[in-house]
């Protein structure tokens, strides 16, 4: 008999979205008709924030509910540890389905991920209905192809001039001067391909078994290179301006980091970005007409998310890898069965705790010592809060960030705390001003990651 009464869940993930780029996040200048129309069914979360605002490290928080430092992932070369359960495992374990297709990054450094993306370990880490993809970067800088998308368009014959692309796109190093449209087709695109065979998984899954299925765009990562059919839709739009590249009260290494260009460069940047963005949001609408055609949308959990956000030129810097609010927050939205709709919420959430939150809408309990927790209260309704505080870490920083104070503890360099009520731009550093609050963050730090850790 099959089993109807457990949830299907559908994560749909993005590569390096930030938080604000939606229009039902207040952005009148970027088009997302089924995001917005996702969050209209849902509860859509303005504070959550990513554990580790990298790809892998972010991932693998997720994947297992731990912080990522606690398994030594504080940048793009770890591994997802064999040891370590996720709650992948978890849902198989407990008769789901669970497939994925797209970008995983949990053994970044092996490049290769088999032709039709089913490498074995893919099956270690819990999905039964796997079809892993290249990140854009990963298959386009490789002269042959290193899994099913690079091969996809090898046999159509454009694998070649997608190579050369990318690699002149490398010399100017991916951002500024490198934002020009994709010399693929929408139809060749990546985040088209993935797109399009999610929307094919949903139509031909058994209904015997719920399922999980982890659909994971590539994009809107950059290079930011949108085919010519959407990039078109912003060629002269107004974007925002970047928050000012002005480096006092700075750490060292993020003046190091600045990637300086003209306002027109950065706002195209911005304008591709917009692009990319939209031509995801058309996949996901596939996505959901997918599953209503399959009678599937109401008794479907459909999870939005990313792993971390892009800085686009804010304080004069691009892609992620630090602690500010465009690449620390993510967009998070959530709608389907047991979660309310139509509703804003500003509860503290970190990425990582959509891990038991998951398992908790499968009927599952969170599992036993790990740091995320889950927010189903909030999703149903019962509560408007979750955290106190979100932390995050990577090999230079770490910190701590409440709904009022962010206190970033740079190694070896410049501390930053920023009042984000009164600067939420994070432009005037008042950790010199405020010595006593900074002392007592750092100490809430030291809490945050050594939790439960000694009887593990």
């Amino acid at each position: 008999m099959a089993e109807k009464t457990r949830p299907n869940i559908l994560f749909i993930m993005s590569d390096q979205h930030r938080h604000d780029y939606m229009r039902c996040a207040g952005s009148e200048f970027i088009n997302t008709p089924n995001l917005d129309r996702l969050a209209e069914k849902g509860v859509r979360f303005t504070q959550c924030c990513s554990n580790a605002p990298v790809c892998t490290p972010a991932r693998i928080g997720l994947a297992t509910g731990l912080q990522p430092a606690r398994l030594g992932s504080l940048d793009n070369q770890s591994f997802l540890p064999r040891s370590v359960t996720t709650y992948y495992q978890r849902l198989r374990d407990a008769g789901y389905r669970v497939g994925c297709v797209g970008k995983l990054d949990l053994a970044k450094p092996e490049g290769y991920i088999g032709r039709d993306g089913d490498r074995p370990c893919v099956f270690g880490w819990g999905f039964t209905h796997p079809a892993e993809v290249e990140g854009k970067m990963h298959a386009g800088q490789s002269p042959e192809p290193q899994g099913p998308y690079g091969l996809m368009l090898e046999k159509k014959g454009l694998y070649g001039k997608f190579h050369e692309d990318y690699m002149a796109r490398r010399k100017k190093g991916w951002r500024i001067g490198a934002a020009h449209d994709s010399v693929l087709s929408t139809e060749d695109f990546a985040d088209s391909y993935v797109g399009r065979r999610a929307a094919e998984w949903i139509e031909k899954v058994a209904d015997d078994f719920p399922w999980h299925y982890f659909v994971s765009f590539v994009g809107p990562h950059d290079p930011y290179d949108p085919p010519t059919e959407y990039a078109e839709r912003y060629r002269n739009a107004d974007v925002p301006a970047p928050v000012s590249a002005e480096t006092a009260g700075k750490p060292g290494w993020i003046r190091a980091r600045q990637e300086l260009g003209t306002p027109e460069e950065i706002a195209e940047t911005r304008r591709q970005y917009c692009a990319s963005t939209e031509l995801i949001d058309f996949e996901i609408g596939r996505m959901l007409e997918a599953l209503e055609k399959r009678g599937m949308g109401e008794n479907t959990v459909i999870v939005y998310s990313s792993d971390h956000g892009e800085m686009l030129g804010d304080h004069g810097l691009y892609h992620k890898s630090c602690a500010y609010e465009a690449a620390m927050r993510v967009p998070l939205i959530a709608a389907g069965p047991g979660i309310a709709s139509g509703r804003i919420s500003d509860a503290l959430v970190e990425m990582s705790d959509l891990n038991p939150t998951i398992c908790e809408l499968a009927g599952l309990p969170s599992q036993e010592r790990i740091d995320a927790r889950s927010f189903g209260a909030v999703l149903s309704g019962q509560s408007d809060s979750h955290r106190t505080e979100t932390v995050a870490a990577l090999r230079n920083f770490r910190c701590v960030r409440t709904d009022r104070y962010k206190y970033v503890q740079n190694y070896n360099d410049t501390r930053e705390l920023y009042d984000l009520v009164e600067d939420p731009d994070e432009l005037n550093n008042i950790a010199g001003e405020q010595p006593e609050r900074c002392r007592e963050f750092g100490e809430l730090l030291v809490e945050r990651y050594k939790e439960g850790n000694w009887n593990r």
